[in-house]
C-alpha cells in the first residue's frame, strides 16, 4: 500500500493505462466476433470477398486499432512507472546523504547503489506491467463473459468454474517466489558491495599481494548469487506451467463441448468459433497477471529496502538562518566527545579550543585522534554525543545546516572530481559565478598553466575521479572551488597529502592567498602546511593541549 501512495502523483497515466486496456478488451470482442463472421461467412454460407467486403474491412480496422490501443496503453504505464522510480531515487540520495555521513545508514555503499539502479529499475515490473494487469485480469474476464454467455452459457458456466482456480494457485506460487526473490536480492548487494570495495582497494591488494585472494571470493559469493537465481528461476517456471496448465485443460474442456455440439448440429459455426476464439483470451489476463508477478518480486523486494532506509530516524536539527558571520565572530569548541556508531573506542574526547575572526588554525596530532572527526562535526555532517560548537556565541545545533554550510569552504585531502568538464567541477564551489569569477578562482588556485595547456581550455572534459590530470592538479580544483566560493570561514583537511616537493610548495602558496581575510581551520602534518599557521593545537589520543604561537 504503500508503494501505491508514492505512485499518487502519477495515478492518471494508471488509470488511462487500465482504460486503455478495458478498451482492448472490447476491441478483442469486437475481433472475435468479426473473424467469426468472415470464417462463417465464407465457409457456410460460400459468400465471395466481394460480399465480405465489409465485415473484412472493420476487421482490418479493428487490428490496427488494437496495435494502436496497446501501443498507448504502454506508453502510459511506463511513464507511471518511471516518475515513481524518479520519485524514489530522489528520495533515497536524500535520505542516505544525511544518514550516510556518520555511518547511521546502515547499508553500504555498494547496496544502496544497487537499490538505486538495478533494484529500483525492477520496478518497471510492478507499475508498467503488474499493477495494470491487476486490475485488467478482473476487468477483461468480466468482459469476455458477458460477450460468451449471451451466445452459449455452457462455455460461459465452464469459464465460472475454472477462472477462479488461477488466482487460487497464483496465491500459493507468490508466496515462494517472494521469498527466494528477497534472498537473490540481498545476494546480488553483496555481491555488488564486495566487488565495488575490492575495485576501490585493488591498487592496494596488488602491492600486499592479496589481489588472487580476493579472486576466490568474488568467484564463491558470485556462486551464491547464481545459485539463488536459478532457484528463483526454477520457481518461476513452475509456476508457469501450473498456470499454463490449469487455462490450457479449461480452454480444451471448451473446445470438447463446443466441437460435441457443431457435430450433432446444436450450435452454429460462427458463435462457436468466437466463444473459440474468445476462450483463451479469458485466461490470458490471468496467465500475464503471473508473469508480471514474477517480473515485479525483486522490484518490489527493493522498494522494502528503500522504505527502511527511509524509515532510519534522522537527527533534528536547528531552523535558524541568520548565522552570525565566522570571519567576525569567534568560533568556540568545548568538551565535544564523539563516538562513531558500533565502535567502542571513542573517535574524539573532550575537545576544546577557540578560534579568533580571521585566525588560521592548524589540527595536528597522531592518527586517530579525531582531526578529521572535528573537521566533519564543524562542517555539520556529524553532531557530538556531548559538548557544544558555537560561533558568535551560537550553537551550531540551533542553526539550519543548509544556512550554515553556506558560510564555509570545504576542501578535503581527496577532492572528488566528477566526469566533467574542469570549469563545471570547479563550479561546485558556487552553480551562479560569473565567467570572470571563475577565470579569477583559476588563476588563484595555480590552474593556469594546465588550462593552458589543454586545447579546450575549462571545458575540457575529465574522468571520474579526475582520470586525465595528476593529484596535485585535482587538488588545484578543490581549491578553486574554495575561491570562487569565497565563505568567511574555511575548513581544510591535509591539502597536500600524497604530494611531491614541488607541488607541495605551490598548493601550500596557493592556501596561504586562500586564507588572507578568512577565518581557517586545518589538519596538517607536513612541516610547510604547519607553518602557515598562526597557532597550533594538538589533539592527543585523549583530551586537547593547544599550543600558542607561531610554530618554529
Amino acid at each position: 500500500m504503500r508503494l501505491l501512495r508514492w505512485g499518487r502523483p502519477t495515478r492518471i497515466y494508471l488509470v488511462l493505462s487500465v482504460a486503455l486496456g478495458t478498451l482492448r478488451g472490447l476491441l478483442l470482442v469486437a475481433q472475435a466476433w468479426l473473424l467469426a463472421t468472415v470464417v462463417a461467412g465464407a465457409f457456410m454460407s460460400k459468400k465471395d470477398l466481394a460480399e465480405l467486403r465489409r465485415p473484412v474491412e472493420l476487421l482490418l480496422a479493428v487490428v490496427v486499432a488494437r496495435a494502436a490501443v496497446s501501443w498507448a496503453s504502454e506508453w502510459s504505464a511506463n511513464r507511471c512507472s518511471a516518475q515513481v522510480k524518479s520519485l524514489l531515487r530522489a528520495a533515497l540520495v536524500r535520505r542516505a546523504g544525511v544518514l550516510g555521513t556518520d555511518g547511521r545508514a546502515g547499508t553500504p555503499s555498494g547496496q544502496l547503489a544497487t537499490l538505486a539502479t538495478r533494484g529500483l529499475d525492477a520496478l518497471d515490473g510492478y507499475f508498467a506491467r503488474y499493477l495494470p494487469q491487476l486490475f485488467l485480469s478482473v476487468i477483461v474476464p468480466v468482459i469476455v463473459l458477458v460477450a460468451v454467455v449471451r451466445v452459449d452459457w455452457i462455455s460461459a458456466s465452464i469459464m465460472v468454474v475454472t477462472l477462479p482456480l488461477i488466482p487460487v494457485f497464483m496465491a500459493l506460487i507468490g508466496m515462494a517466489t517472494r521469498a527466494h526473490t528477497d534472498r537473490q536480492l540481498r545476494a546480488l548487494q553483496l555481491l555488488s558491495g564486495h566487488f565495488l570495495d575490492v575495485v576501490s582497494g585493488l591498487t592496494t591488494l596488488k602491492i600486499f599481494g592479496r589481489s588472487k585472494a580476493q579472486v576466490d571470493v568474488i568467484d564463491e559469493v558470485t556462486n551464491s548469487y547464481r545459485r539463488r537465481l536459478m532457484a528463483t528461476l526454477r520457481v518461476t517456471f513452475l509456476s508457469s506451467l501450473v498456470l499454463e496448465l490449469l487455462a490450457s485443460v479449461s480452454v480444451a474442456l471448451i473446445a470438447v463441448a463446443i466441437g460435441l455440439r457443431l457435430l450433432d448440429g446444436h450450435m452454429h459455426l460462427r458463435a462457436g468459433l468466437f466463444v473459440l476464439v474468445l476462450a483463451p483470451e479469458a485466461y490470458a489476463p490471468l496467465r500475464q497477471l503471473g508473469a508480471d508477478y514474477h517480473a515485479s518480486a525483486e522490484g518490489l523486494s527493493a522498494a522494502d529496502q528503500v522504505f527502511d532506509v527511509l524509515d532510519r530516524p534522522v537527527p533534528d536539527h536547528g531552523s535558524r538562518t541568520d548565522v552570525p558571520d565566522p570571519a567576525l565572530n569567534a568560533l568556540v569548541v568545548e568538551g565535544v566527545d564523539f563516538t562513531y556508531p558500533g565502535r567502542d573506542r571513542p573517535a574524539l574526547v573532550g575537545a576544546s579550543f577557540e578560534v579568533a575572526p580571521g585566525e588560521l588554525v592548524a589540527l595536528t596530532g597522531p592518527s586517530g585522534c579525531g582531526k578529521s572527526t572535528l573537521l566533519a562535526i564543524l562542517l555539520g555532517l556529524i553532531r557530538p554525543d556531548s559538548g557544544t560548537v558555537a560561533v558568535g556565541g551560537v550553537d551550531l545545533a540551533a542553526l539550519d545546516p543548509d544556512a550554515w554550510r553556506s558560510r564555509l569552504a570545504w576542501v578535503p585531502q581527496h577532492p572528488h572530481v566528477f566526469a566533467a568538464t574542469i570549469a563545471d567541477n570547479i563550479r561546485l564551489g558556487r552553480g551562479d559565478a560569473h565567467p570572470e569569477d571563475l577565470v579569477e578562482a583559476v588563476s588563484a588556485a595555480g590552474l593556469s598553466g594546465l588550462i593552458g595547456r589543454l586545447s579546450e581550455g575549462l571545458d575540457t572534459r575529465i574522468g571520474e575521479g579526475g582520470a586525465g590530470i595528476s593529484a596535485g592538479e585535482r587538488q588545484r580544483i578543490g581549491l578553486a572551488r574554495a575561491f570562487l566560493r569565497d565563505a568567511p570561514l574555511l575548513l581544510l583537511d591535509e591539502p597536500t597529502a600524497n604530494l611531491d616537493g614541488e607541488t607541495e610548495a605551490e598548493i601550500v602558496e596557493a592556501v596561504r592567498r586562500l586564507g588572507r581575510g578568512r577565518t581557517v581551520v586545518m589538519v596538517a602534518h607536513r612541516p610547510a602546511l604547519v607553518a602557515l599557521a598562526d597557532r597550533v593545537i594538538d589533539l592527543p589520543t585523549t583530551g586537547v593541549l593547544a599550543t600558542t604561537g607561531v610554530p618554529a
